[in-house]
C-alpha cells in the first residue's frame, strides 16, 4: 500500500480547513482516500495529514497540477511538505 503523508504550516487552521473539506471530491478522483488528520499541540497552524494513494501516478499528478498551488494559496498554505511512502514490508 502507498501513502502520502503531507504537512502545511497554514496561516488559519479555520480557512485552511474549509478549502481542504471543499476539494474532498478532487481527492477522490486522484484516487486519495483521507485517513488521519492532525494538528501539532504546540503549533496548532502546523497541520499533518495522511492519505491512502489508490494510484501513485494520478496522486503525483494532481499534487503537482497548477491548480494545487493555487488551492494552497488560497488556503493560506505557508509552506508545506509531501512525502510518498511505502510500508517497509513491500521492498
Amino acid at each position: 500500500m502507498i501513502y502520502m503523508l503531507c504537512r502545511n504550516r497554514v496561516a488559519d487552521f479555520a480557512e485552511w480547513k474549509r478549502v481542504f473539506d471543499s476539494h474532498a471530491p478532487a481527492h477522490r478522483a486522484a484516487g486519495l482516500h483521507l485517513l488521519q488528520l492532525w494538528r501539532s499541540l504546540a503549533e496548532p497552524n502546523n497541520v499533518f495529514f495522511v492519505f491512502e494513494v489508490g494510484s501513485l501516478e494520478k496522486a503525483r499528478a494532481f499534487v503537482s497540477a497548477p491548480d494545487a498551488a493555487e488551492a494552497g494559496k488560497a488556503a493560506g498554505v505557508v509552506d508545506g511538505d509531501i512525502q510518498f511512502l511505502g510500508s517497509a514490508g513491500d521492498r
